[in-house]
């Protein structure tokens, strides 16, 4: 199931996703995967969650995005839950459209039965259409 937290900036998007995790990993029997445009808050996630670095690997464009997420589920069968904070940055589509991006990670989380979280810099008012009922925060 995709799900999105949106908000401009400043307004508390990563705590509410850093600590959506972190009561997350007490419950899951899986393993949760955080992936962020820096390893900045590495120290506010349990240690049992896998902190990824987005700026480490040549993620160049939406496409390679996707290949990028395709291989962590790939190689984790007990991948549970994604979250991805600052969305629009590393997955280069800021100021962009996402209403395919959207469509697509939907397609992506039901697949392969997966959470995936996304935090994304908008008002709640500027999200597409299909955007709208994957929204479980507005801040």
């Amino acid at each position: 199931m995709l799900q999105i937290i949106a908000g401009s900036k400043g307004k508390g998007k990563t705590i509410y996703l850093l600590d959506k995790a972190n009561t997350a990993i007490k419950k899951t029997k899986g393993t949760i995967v955080y992936i962020d445009k820096n390893d900045k808050h590495m120290h506010d996630l349990s240690n049992k969650i896998r902190l990824i670095d987005a700026s480490e690997y040549p993620i160049r464009s939406y496409n390679a995005f996707v290949g990028f997420i395709c291989g962590i589920i790939s190689q984790d069968y007990d991948l549970e839950q994604l979250y991805l904070d600052s969305f629009l940055k590393i997955s280069h589509l800021e100021g962009q459209d996402i209403e395919a991006a959207v469509a697509e990670l939907n397609t992506i989380a039901e697949k392969y039965h997966l959470d995936i979280i996304l935090s994304i810099s908008v008002d709640e008012k500027e999200l597409p259409e299909n955007a709208k009922d994957k929204l479980i925060v507005s801040l």
